[in-house]
């Protein structure tokens, strides 16, 4: 189980797709939510993990990544991600992130834009939420655990037809979600309280896709619709879902990721011909 170890935590990543030889392949890097681990995009490596050497990580504090004392800052999540590109000497990935993900996305667009190639930022905004909203979320979690938010969680994650046809994909996220460092929690939160990007997004240059749940009570449609505005080649897609959109609509998001990132992308058939 491959690990980076860093001065003040360790950092649990999955490499997939590496193991044909085919160096043809980009790399696609994903960065999950909030109270999530990396299985967060297992639809998406099973779906179209062939046509890359995808990259996931534990953020710190979370899945089988150490916490360290918190509180964090999002340059702290951003310089997490650089670190482990430059432990695996990869120059330079595809992005997709989501929500705190996706706004670790818009901090690397801005701060190290050459170590990306295209750039996917799902359910997310330039600032989510607000400082007091975040605080708040942080003594609530500080004095009854993560186990108190699991209602309002699923609501804010999933429609309720989805969650009455996927009971246990649904259960599936929500085992991650209390399973959360109780430290990488609170100190995530202290991030996103801290995190505001909005008046640096025009310098993103990347081209970029904002993917947006159109249900989404979290970071509805109209904060993807202003990132896309607002970068330098942005364009942006709205899928049936609430938050955790590339679960919920895991094909068409799969298909809005080929489609975006795909011409680049190896096929499996091109990579056995090469060897």
């Amino acid at each position: 189980m491959p690990f980076l170890d860093l001065p003040s935590h360790r950092l649990h990543y999955r490499i997939d797709g590496d193991t044909d030889g085919c160096q043809s392949k980009p790399w696609l890097m994903f960065c999950n939510s909030l109270g999530t681990d990396l299985h967060m995009w297992d639809a998406q490596v099973a779906g179209i993990g062939s046509h890359f050497r995808t990259l996931r990580y534990d953020r710190r504090g979370h899945g089988l990544s150490s916490a360290p004392p918190p509180p964090y800052a999002l340059s702290d999540l951003g310089k997490d991600a650089l670190a482990l590109l430059d432990a695996l000497e990869i120059e330079r990935v595809h992005f997709c992130g989501l929500s705190i993900g996706g706004l670790t996305g818009q901090w690397l667009g801005i701060h190290a834009g050459h170590r990306l190639g295209k750039l996917a930022l799902c359910a997310t905004s330039a600032k989510i939420g607000t400082a007091e909203s975040w605080i708040a979320r942080m003594e609530t979690v500080r004095e009854s655990g993560l186990a108190a938010l699991t209602v309002g969680t699923v609501e804010r994650w999933f429609s309720p037809g989805f969650s009455t046809l996927e009971p246990g994909t649904v259960e599936n996220v929500l085992d991650s979600f209390v399973a959360t460092s109780i430290d990488g929690y609170v100190g995530c939160c202290a991030a996103l309280a801290g995190g505001d990007l909005r008046d640096d997004i025009e310098r993103i240059a990347n081209p970029l896709l904002a993917v947006s749940g159109d249900d989404d009570p979290v970071c509805p449609p109209s904060d993807l619709q202003n990132i896309a505005a607002r970068v330098q080649q942005g364009r942006h897609l709205s899928l049936p879902g609430r938050h955790i959109v590339n679960v919920e609509s895991a094909q068409a998001f799969n298909g809005a990721l080929m489609e975006f990132f795909g011409a680049e992308a190896s096929s499996p058939s091109n990579c056995a011909e090469m060897q």
